[in-house]
């Protein structure tokens, strides 16, 4: 899980003799942390086919372009077993931006359920197109 960012000739000497370099290790997360926060509506009607999530460290329109078509999860876990785990997953993605204030909007396998509002979703850096 540790690699190395980048090194000069004498960081790797170091590196080799035995001195460990912290600033050239560090974990990679493939993931950032959302919020569901409803779902799409209107003044009288409520779509529950699509949801509102609020991803962390996104604040602009702008910003949520990267994390378009981008794969999230919601995890629950169960009471019975199921596939020898009591852990599901309801799979979905970022179709679009919800507003100016970095809100997107998703689509899931099946929609989520109303227990799960305020819950985390894992949002994915995958499929990438870089």
């Amino acid at each position: 899980p540790l690699l190395p960012l980048s090194a000069s000739s004498i960081e790797l000497d170091l590196l080799i003799s035995g001195v460990l370099l912290a600033c050239l290790y560090c974990f990679r997360r493939l993931y950032v942390r959302g919020s569901f926060l409803g779902y799409k509506r209107s003044k009288s009607n409520q779509y529950l086919n699509t949801s509102l999530i609020q991803i962390e460290g996104v604040n602009t329109k702008e910003e949520v372009a990267w994390y378009q078509g981008k794969r999230m999860a919601y995890i629950y876990k169960a009471k019975t077993k199921n596939n020898g785990t009591h852990y599901r997953c309801i799979w979905g993605k970022v179709t679009r931006p919800h507003g100016n204030s970095g809100v997107v909007r998703a689509k899931f396998k099946n929609n989520l359920p109303l227990k799960s509002m305020e819950a985390k979703v894992t949002v994915f850096m995958y499929p990438s197109n870089i």
